[in-house]
């Protein structure tokens, strides 16, 4: 089970992935579960991004209001 930290981090990511501080806690383990990536953009900088079972994930959840 994901904290309320986890989720709200993984909202951020998929709303605003520049905007995520990348020494959050909650990542690693939002890492660990394979449901966030870092892609390498063009500019050099790596962004963390949903993968796929992290979109299903709050897909999910957006029913469930």
């Amino acid at each position: 089970m994901l904290s309320p930290h986890e989720f709200a981090t993984l909202m951020l990511i998929k709303n605003s992935p520049e905007q995520i501080d990348l020494n959050r806690e909650e990542l690693d383990t939002l890492l660990e579960r394979q449901l966030v990536a870092f892609e390498q953009m063009p500019s050099g900088i790596h962004l963390p991004q949903l993968t796929g079972n992290g979109d299903s994930l709050l897909r999910a959840i957006a029913r469930e209001r």
